[in-house]
Parts: C-alpha cells; structure tokens; sequence
C-alpha cells in the first residue's frame, strides 16, 4: 500500500514538494506531463499554484487530478522523518 499525501505545496518551477503520512518527503517534478491532455489545464503556475489535497492524494480546482501511487512513485523523496 502506498503512503497518504498530508501536504502538497506548489513551487514556481513546476513542482510540487509532497508530505506523506509515513514523514516522506518529496518532490514531484510535473514539467514532464504538462503539454498533454488535461495537464494542459496546469501548466501555467496561476493554474498549478491552486493544487490542494483530497482524500489520499492531490488535485486541482480545475478537475485535475493524480492517481496517489502516481504521485509517491515519481516523487524524488528528499527527506526522511
């Protein structure tokens, strides 16, 4: 089973730095995915910075959303509690 996200704070590069509930830290790098499909809706930070968790993993007002073993898998955890 994949850890919960407690936090998710937007960062002008296009990335998100993650909190999970196990105390993993991470930061997930989207500039990848956001010329296709609905990442589209994202890709400017007025769009990206409007990011919010639901339920176990994060979305945004837009409708987007990502799947949580999504997020912890391409996350780069950069801490450890």
């Amino acid at each position: 089973m994949y850890p919960s996200v407690k936090k998710v704070v937007p960062n002008e590069d296009l990335t998100l730095t993650v909190t999970f509930d196990n105390g993993e830290e991470g930061i997930l790098d989207l500039k990848p995915h956001l010329d296709f499909g609905v990442f589209r809706k994202i890709s400017d930070y007025d769009s990206f910075r409007r990011v919010r968790v639901a339920f176990d993993t994060i979305e945004w007002d837009c409708g987007v959303d990502l799947d949580p073993e999504f997020v912890y898998a391409k996350c780069r955890i950069i801490a450890r509690t």
